[in-house]
């Protein structure tokens, strides 16, 4: 029997990932190039898609930022 996949590993595209984080393209790949963004990981020579786990827990991370600045 085959396995099911692994939801946490589900992997997403660029415009999924701006549904849930709107940047821009450039914006992304800048902050993914200063080491504040998840990485993509490549599925082939011009295709890259990201972790959907890693996208929603740095987007619920600056939520948290945000409530704890508030208190």
């Amino acid at each position: 029997m085959a396995q099911r996949p692994d939801p946490s590993k589900a992997l997403i595209r660029l415009p999924q990932v701006q549904a849930i984080v709107p940047y821009s393209r450039s914006s992304l790949y800048a902050l993914i190039a200063a080491g504040d963004f998840p990485a993509p990981v490549k599925l082939g020579p011009r295709a890259s898609a990201w972790v959907k786990s890693e996208v929603e827990a740095w987007a619920e991370s600056r939520i948290a930022e945000r409530e704890e600045s508030a208190a």
